[in-house]
Parts: structure tokens; sequence; C-alpha cells
């Protein structure tokens, strides 16, 4: 369906709605999966997205000698977070000092630049600015300058007003942090060669195979003497299944349910959170050459608006942050509701919303209102009006909740007790940036598979 992706992998096929690579497309596709004799598997990894696809390489990778597995619900791999976002390679700037997000972020921009270069893929190091357009926001653009060089950031420079215009003509600024670094990438495209690499080192995939159980097996898989070597049983909503020994969930979205089939916790709470964008017109492409950020509000959950070119020529404004009423709902009136329902009455998000009531009417007010969006916008590119954008795609982020309403901002492993929690490891919050930081993530998990599971 992608021209970047057919023409950057030409030995790619599709088949039956799963985006496989060629050598591996007879074996791979969930309609062969029971008439395959082998349905017995060391790993198996839940999801196919970004952060389950590195981990699932950087597995096959290190233990070439045990068989690996990989199933994901939809028909094709990286079709929500991984497919669904702004498409930055970022470089490390606002996470705290030290904190396990600032590590693997700066690490995994440098892994992500080197992967890209081996592998042939384009990316485009086409720099950010970090913009402060009022005197008081100097301090916070100061403190995060200080930020980024604690973080080994590269490259990054505090720039004044005359910079910013050589930067970017027609943005309007006071003070910026010049960050080099920062690029763009389509990380569709990374997740799908992730894939490939996992199937050309022997790993299986499987499409169309969403997850709704995750027990231990009562007997041995018919017409085979493997006895409880591979106890876990993973059945799908049509009742076909896979065993293994281990299990690793990055289930996005729906990591807590996944939690909950397999008798773990269901804490911290996915609450899905929709972000709209705007496009550019082409004709106004040239207001804008690179990223242009915001400097964040601490007061406030997320980042604000940015300008962020892409790949594909487009240039994306905004998005806003409005709580969705579907984990996967990428539509203003997508329902669903029993998601509604588990969001509205966990406490986490209703302390949550108490704390941030003005915030979030005044994002939901502008992702009606195009104008009030493009109103923010002007503070940094006076130029643009409401007649140069289009309402363009959306995003759905898995946030992570605790029950005091807290936004989980680091990463959360939980596995549990007993036969089935002993064995399974879910990776319950892995957070923005996480496709930035994809193989250094995928380096981290499988460590903690490793310790976890004795390979």
């Amino acid at each position: 369906r992608d021209p970047e992706v057919r023409k950057a992998f030409p030995g790619y096929v599709r088949l039956r709605g799963s985006v496989l690579g060629a050598a591996a497309a007879n074996n791979s596709h969930k309609g062969r999966l029971n008439d395959d004799s082998k349905i017995t598997y060391d790993v198996a990894i839940v999801g196919g997205g970004i952060v389950g696809l590195a981990t699932a390489r950087e597995l096959i990778l290190r233990h070439p000698n045990l068989s690996f597995i990989l199933v994901e619900k939809e028909k094709e791999l990286a079709a929500h977070q991984s497919g669904h976002n702004s498409g930055v390679i970022h470089s490390g700037i606002y996470y705290t000092p030290g904190s396990l997000k600032a590590r693997l972020c700066v690490r995994g921009a440098t892994l992500a630049y080197e992967y890209c270069q081996k592998k042939g893929l384009p990316y485009n190091q086409c720099g950010k600015l970090i913009v402060a357009v009022e005197q008081e926001e100097i301090p916070r653009l100061k403190a995060l300058y200080e930020r980024g060089q604690k973080n080994n950031v590269r490259d990054l420079s505090i720039i004044d007003a005359k910079g910013i215009r050589e930067r970017e003509p027609y943005c309007r600024g006071i003070m910026a942090i010049d960050s080099p670094y920062t690029g763009i990438v389509d990380w569709r495209m990374i997740a799908f060669s992730y894939g490939k690499d996992f199937e050309e080192a022997g790993g299986r995939v499987v499409t169309n195979f969403e997850v709704n159980d995750i027990s231990m097996a009562t007997e041995s898989p018919v017409g085979t003497t493997e006895g409880m070597e591979y106890p876990i049983v993973i059945r799908d909503t049509e009742g076909e299944e896979v065993r293994c020994r281990f299990v690793l969930t990055c289930g996005g979205l729906y990591s807590d349910r996944l939690s909950q089939i397999s008798g773990c916790s269901r804490e911290p709470r996915i609450v899905p959170f929709r972000g709209d964008y705007l496009v550019l017109k082409p004709e106004k492409h040239y207001l804008v050459k690179g990223n242009i950020y915001p400097v964040p509000d601490p007061r406030f959950p997320f980042l604000g608006v940015h300008f962020t070119p892409r790949m594909d020529g487009n240039i994306w404004l905004g998005p806003n942050a409005v709580l969705a009423f579907k984990r996967e709902g990428y539509k203003l009136f997508d329902f669903n509701a029993r998601d509604m329902v588990d969001a509205l009455l966990f406490r986490g998000l209703q302390k949550l919303v108490l704390k941030n009531i003005t915030y979030g009417l005044g994002e939901m007010y502008r992702g009606i209102n195009i104008a009030a969006q493009v109103k923010i916008l002007q503070k940094y590119i006076p130029e643009l009006s409401v007649s140069d954008v289009l309402r363009g795609p959306s995003g759905v982020r898995a946030q992570a909740l605790d029950r005091e309403g807290n936004l989980v901002d680091d990463f959360v492993f939980d596995g549990g007790v007993g036969d089935v929690g002993s064995r399974v490891l879910h990776v319950r919050n892995a957070p923005s940036p996480a496709a930035t930081s994809s193989l250094s993530i995928g380096e981290m998990i499988a460590d903690e598979v490793e310790n976890r599971f004795s390979l």
C-alpha cells in the first residue's frame, strides 16, 4: 500500500493482509497457523508495533538457537501508534537527567540514524527549534537547555532572534534552542524493516491473531509427545492457539487488558488520548523548514502544538490532546462503549480531569475550532492563516495513568505469580519517545526477558 515501503523493500510482499518478508511468506500468515506442524515456540511476543518488533529482533539476534513467534491482532504490522505518530527522531532534550527515558532516547536516536544508514532507509536530519516567544518563557528555555546538556544531547546551542530567522525565516521568537540532531523518518517503514530482520533471522510473524486468553496448558498438543515443555497457551478470538515456554506482551493501547487476561494487575490503566493534526497546504510549505516546537509548560501534561515536516513532503501542525472515546478511535465520533466506560469509571482519569479541567476544555475547543488552533500557531509563524490549513490525520496515544491521576512517565514492567504469571512479562508502559528509542528499548527489554526467564 505504501509506495515508499515497496521502493525500500522490493522483496516485500503482502499476503492475506500481512506485510511479510518474501522468504517467510509461505509459512507466516495466520491462515496456515494450525496447518503448520510447528505451533510450539520458546518465546512468543504479543504485539506487532515498533516496540514489540524491535524487541523480537533483538531477542532472536541474541538467541538464534531459540524459536520465536510474534502475533499481531491486525492484518498488518505497525497499524496503530507506530504508524500514527509525528515521525520525529527526538534528540533527548526534555527528559530528567539520568532517567531511563533520557538515556534510552539519546542512545536510541544514535542507533536509529545508524540503522537507517546501514539499511539504506530514508531520513532527514532537518533539526528542531524550541522557540520562546515571551520573556517569561526564557528561564524555562534555559533550564531545558541545561537539561539537554546534562543528557549529552548532541550539538545543542542557544540562538537569538536573528539566529531563529536564519534557521526559520518566517518564525517569530526572541530566543530558541537549536537542536540540529533532531530529524524525521517514517517510523512505520522502520517497523516493517525490524519485522523483516526478525523473519530473516528465523522468527515467525502471524497477523490477524487477536489474543484473548493466556493460560496454562492442560494437555500436550494433539499428536505430540512434548508434554509440558511448552506450558503456556495463547489463544485468539477464533480459537487458534500457540504454545510456548515464555510470553512477552508489548500491547500498547491494550497492555492493561493483556495483563488482566493473564491473571496480572490491570494497573496502571491505559487511557486513550487522541491528537488531531492540521496539514499545511502545499503552496505554504515555504513557511516551515524544520521542526518548530514551543517551550513546554510544566503546568500541563503534554508538549503543546508544533510544526512537523514529514518524509512525504507534507507539514503537520499540532496536535491537540483530547480523551478518545475508543482505544483505536482516530475519528472525532469513533465510540466504543466498553472503552468509554472503562475510562470514565477509572478513578485515575477522574482525578486527572479535575486537575486539568481548564486545559482539557481548551484542547477540546481547539480540536473543533480550527481558528483557535491556528491562533496558537500564529505565535510562531505570524503569516499563517486559517485558509492555509486543512484538517489532517489523527493518532491515539496509550497514556498510562495511576489511581491518583498521575501520568506514568517511566517504563513499567509487570509479571505475576503462579504458573502463568511467572512465565509472562508485560511491557505495561513504553512512553514517548518510544519510536526514537525503539532499538535501545529493545535492548533493555531483551535484558529483562533474559533476567526473568534465564534464557
